[in-house]
């Protein structure tokens, strides 16, 4: 009776007492005081394809210009099977072309990636969860040690035979990518596929077992939404870069983010552009992926 009592609680909302405001006001404004408070001590970034398109990088859905309205020409039977597990072992073509327009390497991260490595370098980023396979968190500057790639990354590939799951590296993709129309496994020439997530395919474990670490976003993640889940949130109706720049100014730090991105671009066109993160990530093999 306790427990269904806690789980009715939890759930809908009922008796208990009502949560302390954290900010003192649901503006931008608020967002910045609580940051310059003693309060904050942690920050979570949440990110997608939103924070990439000023890149140049498409999203998937958006009519018109996302992905999956550009791919008349691969003659899908659907545009979702270009990252289908299943169609991708019997086609893998359509994803392999598709990916070298696409490979990290050939795009600068934004205002918001910049935005979030001076809130690491500040000492507030706790982790930041990204849907996003271009890397450019990485290429930010953000650690490792603080990004969970939820669908993946290019940074490693694997042979996807079961027998053989031999491990690849971004040295190694580097040197086959735009030579080869398909990967192949030097070991036993199965089809090799960087290790982004496709559908019909498990999160890598990494998701879930860094999950339960961050305080209080294990929760709201894995129960129903309370009656009025939106209560503390600030809205930030704009772009992502331009809301990232106003947060900044507010908290005295816009200089010093343009100024982070100028720097970091300039190195990044010294490089000729390649910009994909530093030494590649070692193989770990199959203990980041959650299975499938």
């Amino acid at each position: 009776v306790e427990l269904l009592r806690t789980l009715l609680s939890r759930t809908l909302g009922l008796g208990g007492d009502k949560p302390e405001p954290v900010l003192d006001e649901l503006s931008l404004q608020g967002v910045s005081r609580f940051l310059k408070s003693d309060r904050c001590k942690n920050v979570v970034c949440m990110v997608g394809a939103g924070i990439s398109t000023s890149a140049g990088i498409p999203d998937c859905r958006s009519p018109g210009i996302g992905i999956y309205s550009n791919l008349q020409s691969f003659g899908l039977p659907y545009p979702e099977a270009i990252f289908d597990i299943d169609f991708f072992k019997k086609h893998p073509e359509p994803f392999f072309t598709l990916a070298r327009e696409l490979y990290p390497g050939q795009f600068k991260p934004t205002v918001c990636h910049y935005f979030m490595r001076l809130l690491q370098d500040k000492g507030f980023l706790l982790r930041c969860y990204t849907q996003n396979i271009d890397t450019l968190e990485r290429v930010a500057g953000l650690d490792p040690e603080l990004l969970v790639e939820a669908h993946g990354t290019f940074f490693t590939s694997h042979c996807l035979r079961p027998s053989c799951r031999q491990c690849y590296d971004l040295a190694w993709l580097r040197e086959r990518f735009f030579s080869s129309l398909v990967l192949k496994c030097e070991k036993c020439q199965g089809l090799v596929k960087p290790d982004i997530v496709f559908f019909g395919e498990s999160l890598p474990s990494r998701f879930f077992t860094l999950m339960e670490s961050v305080s209080g976003v294990w929760d709201v993640l894995n129960t129903p939404p309370p009656p009025h889940p939106n209560l503390g949130d600030v809205a930030w109706l704009g772009d992502c870069d331009s809301g990232c720049l106003a947060l900044a100014e507010l908290l005295g730090w816009k200089e010093e983010l343009e100024e982070l991105v100028r720097r970091e671009h300039a190195a990044i066109d010294a490089k000729g552009g390649d910009g994909t993160g530093g030494d590649p990530q070692k193989c770990r093999g199959d203990e980041d992926r959650g299975g499938g």
